[in-house]
């Protein structure tokens, strides 16, 4: 007689545990399932007891997730507190089973009863996190430039606005880099925080994801010598038929004004055999192509939803934001697991908005979901209307949310975690 199997543990896991759960999401995003020393000290020193869960069958971990404190930036600049959930997996033997649901339920209540506002996340898959109340709030665009094309002068020698731009070196970015970030961060909606080895790990003094190449990295300084801007490129080594034929694929490009991000994206385009730029992930509204004298160089190569929101409390995360105009909103929001449901009036102002429970009339009636991917004002209710996730309990709703909602630059989150 077969013997039934024992429930499955889903419970925190402890810091003996690690290993094993590094190695259940390695092998979950099919990856070599072993953990070197380096890594594994790098990651401990990462640990805080009751973020990291796991579910454990007969002492195997088969799944795993992970969340840590994360503060995105609103429109108008405002930090909010945020739960960042990562390393999500369920190993193939156990899927269906409810697992996700279990850690999900779990680390959202505890999200909500910390105070955070948000939660966030990058979504290997699309059609997972809509049913956790997720929405898609940021998208990104990558470009692939023919070099050959662009119309640009590459026989000018550095930028044309008396600034320069210099190689520099990892030391040089970890220590320069953080407080351009910082700079950056406070006025780019959907920015989100780095942790304490993000700088450590993409210049090689932390080995999180061996082996390790070390890239090319300069920075930009205005002409009264300020940074502006930085970026971290790698170059393959392609020669045919006597000709260069190399990519400059950028690992990330920050930049705290146009003059920096246009000059950094010409110092590319003027390596010396380089026919290809890839810009890496980008808003979709990036403006490489315009700095472009024939912007059809710029290709689009790959486009795609990037950081997902989930919305903890609806009062604070829209009276975190600023709003473009002056106007007033009932929104009828349904949340199946009951973390941020109920209808709220908006009233918003250029200052501001004040956002309250009420019993009046609904102007709109949206999911959690929905909600959030209009939150960084990227999403159209009208959209969203026509699409029928919406629903105008008064006509000309969607329009209204829209002159209030949305931003005239697109948000962007650079950053995946």
């Amino acid at each position: 007689m077969t013997r039934p199997r024992p429930d499955i543990d889903v419970r925190p896991i402890t810091e003996p545990e690690l290993v094993d759960w590094l190695r259940a999401v390695k092998t979950g995003f099919l990856r070599e399932p072993t953990v070197p020393d380096s890594e594994l000290e790098a990651r401990r020193s990462q640990f805080r007891p009751g973020r990291y869960l796991g579910a454990f069958d007969g002492g195997r971990c088969v799944a795993t997730f992970k969340s840590f404190d994360q503060q995105v930036t609103a429109v108008g600049g405002a930090a909010v507190p945020a739960d960042a959930i990562t390393g999500v997996t369920v190993t193939a033997t156990h899927r269906r089973r409810g697992l996700l649901t279990r850690m999900m339920a779990r680390d959202l209540a505890a999200a909500k009863d910390r105070g955070d506002v948000v939660a966030t996340l990058i979504a290997a898959e699309y059609p997972i996190y809509g049913r956790y109340g997720f929405g898609p709030a940021t998208w990104m665009t990558e470009w692939t430039v023919d070099v050959p094309r662009t119309g640009l002068d590459l026989r000018r020698p550095g930028p044309d606005d008396g600034g320069r731009i210099d190689l520099v070196d990892g030391d040089d970015v970890r220590k320069l880099g953080p407080e351009l970030h910082e700079r950056i961060r406070r006025s780019q909606p959907g920015a989100v925080s780095r942790d304490e080895l993000w700088w450590p790990s993409q210049t090689g003094l932390v080995r999180l994801e061996p082996p390790w190449t070390e890239p090319f990295y300069a920075a930009y300084r205005s002409p009264d010598g300020e940074l502006e801007g930085l970026v971290s490129y790698h170059s393959d080594d392609d020669w045919h038929d006597k000709q260069p034929h190399d990519t400059a694929s950028v690992n990330w490009l920050i930049a705290s004004t146009p003059a920096a991000e246009g000059a950094l994206w010409r110092y590319l385009c003027s390596i010396d055999w380089i026919t290809r730029v890839k810009s890496g992930w980008r808003a979709p509204d990036d403006l490489l192509p315009l700095f472009l004298p024939d912007p059809r160089a710029a290709r689009i190569t790959a486009q795609s939803d990037w950081l997902w929101v989930r919305l903890l409390d609806v009062v604070r995360a829209l009276e975190a934001r600023t709003y473009a105009g002056e106007g007033a909103l009932v929104l009828e929001v349904s949340d199946r697991d009951g973390l941020a449901g109920g209808r709220y009036r908006l009233e918003a102002s250029t200052e501001g908005g004040s956002c309250t429970r009420t019993t009046a009339d609904a102007d709109l009636t949206l999911d959690v979901a929905d909600l959030a991917a209009l939150w960084l004002g990227d999403e159209s209710a009208v959209r969203l209307v026509a699409l029928g996730r919406v629903r105008e309990e008064r006509a000309g709703a969607g329009r209204s949310a829209d002159a209030l909602l949305r931003t005239s630059r697109r948000p962007w989150c650079p950053d995946i975690f």
